[in-house]
């Protein structure tokens, strides 16, 4: 469980910003299950979700992928060379098996320059590590002292701790590494370069979806249909078949059987239809571990009420028993109003970005601006009141089209 991400000096983000996902009315609960981030193109919506990513992927693969001569593969604000030239900073607090974490490092272009890991078993701050460049320093709980220094030693400039202890199965580290690696799930991401934007782009994977069919009850299938269902009320059934091309390294292959008796491949069927499939493996497993989902431009196929619909499943005690999250980027002014009558995003749970006159990436939250329960906050947020919304100007617009078409002409 995600409690918050703050993040520093990371693309179009120069001075550090924090992603709360603290309860704002109801104290009793740990996090919010839901969290929306809403802006402009280009204002960084993305690139506070790339550091998300960045950070997992540091986690995961410092140790075992950044060669010794390579650096840190960080990427500053560039619009200012003294800010491009600071070290970065990535932070995270969460949750695992009811204990709380706090776990960040700081970076250069060249080297870790700081790392730490907190734990709260008590409500009280334990130090787990903390480190300074090469130096290490170990709380006075931690086991096995010797084998942790003897890593410290032999941990590259470029490395981070947390990876090399992992990597050597050190107890207070694994858990840690596990919530980066399994329980924090970035849909359709691999970099902000490599990446697929758009939870409706998504490849659908055969062996991921046909697995879920094959291996679950009879009642799981059938609720994974009636899921298909949402995004395809013509959809009757889903077949799974032994894949018997031997040039695709897929073993199992999806047909989805519509009213009509005709089977199709996922990749005949609509961008929404083929991104909710394409979503289904990492929804149910996340959903299935009480991880947290990262989607970029959630809009980008799903029709409001399919978005609707998602967020409903994980603000449902009976669909998310385990707490598991959604955190997105959207455009989709809608779901910030009711949809079919009932509330699909709460005040609390949606956040704005907007660039300042310097270019760098402000993120804020809908609750700074104190809205009464029944606001019409869509309304609000497409009229500018809460800022990060696009300046469009339509003279500017016509004159645009009216220069372009008198250059064609001409």
């Amino acid at each position: 469980m995600l409690r918050s991400f703050r993040v520093g000096n990371h693309r179009s983000i120069k001075d550090e910003v924090e992603l709360l996902l603290l309860p704002v009315y109801d104290k009793d609960r740990l996090a919010l299950n839901v969290a929306a981030i809403y802006g402009a193109n280009a204002a960084g919506k993305s690139n506070l979700l790339d550091a998300v990513w960045f950070m997992r992927e540091a986690v995961l693969r410092s140790h075992s992928h950044w060669g010794p001569d390579a650096g840190v593969p960080r990427r500053p604000f560039s619009l200012d060379p003294t800010v491009a030239a600071r070290e970065s900073i990535f932070v995270a607090e969460f949750v695992i098996d009811s204990v709380r974490y706090t776990y960040g490092f700081t970076v250069d272009n060249e080297v870790v320059r700081e790392e730490w890991l907190y734990t709260y078993p008590e409500k009280r701050r334990r130090v787990m590590f903390e480190r300074e460049l090469n130096h290490v320093r170990f709380g006075s709980t931690v086991a096995d002292r010797r084998k942790n220094e003897l890593l410290a030693r032999m941990m590259r400039p470029n490395s981070l701790f947390l990876s090399v202890a992992a990597a050597s199965n050190v107890d207070t580290a694994v858990p840690i590494y596990r919530w980066f690696s399994r329980d924090l799930i970035l849909h359709n991401w691999h970099g902000f370069f490599g990446r697929q934007v758009g939870a409706g782009r998504a490849f659908v994977n055969h062996e991921e979806v046909g697995k879920l069919f094959v291996e679950g009850s009879t009642a799981v299938r059938s609720a994974l249909i009636d899921l298909v269902r949402a995004a395809d009320l013509g959809i009757t059934d889903v077949v799974v078949e032994a894949n018997k091309d031997k040039y695709t390294l897929s073993k199992l292959t999806v047909k989805l059987i519509h009213d009509d008796g005709v089977a199709l491949d996922p990749e005949d069927e609509s961008a929404g239809t083929r991104g909710w499939l394409g979503l289904l493996p990492e929804l149910i497993s996340c959903l299935s571990s009480g991880g947290v989902l990262v989607i970029d431009e959630i809009d980008a196929s799903f029709h409001p009420l399919l978005t609707a619909r998602l967020i409903a499943l994980f603000r449902d005690t009976e669909t998310n028993p385990r707490g598991a999250q959604l955190l997105f980027s959207t455009h989709d002014a809608s779901l910030l109003s009711p949809v079919l009558g009932e509330e699909v995003l709460r005040r609390e749970e949606v956040w704005f970005v907007q660039k300042g006159t310097d270019g760098a990436t402000e993120l804020y939250p809908l609750s700074d601006f104190r809205p009464r329960k029944g606001e019409n906050t869509e309304r609000r947020y497409l009229g500018g009141s809460y800022g990060a919304a696009p300046s469009l100007f339509a003279e500017r617009f016509a004159d645009a089209v009216r220069a372009g078409l008198l250059d064609e002409s001409a």
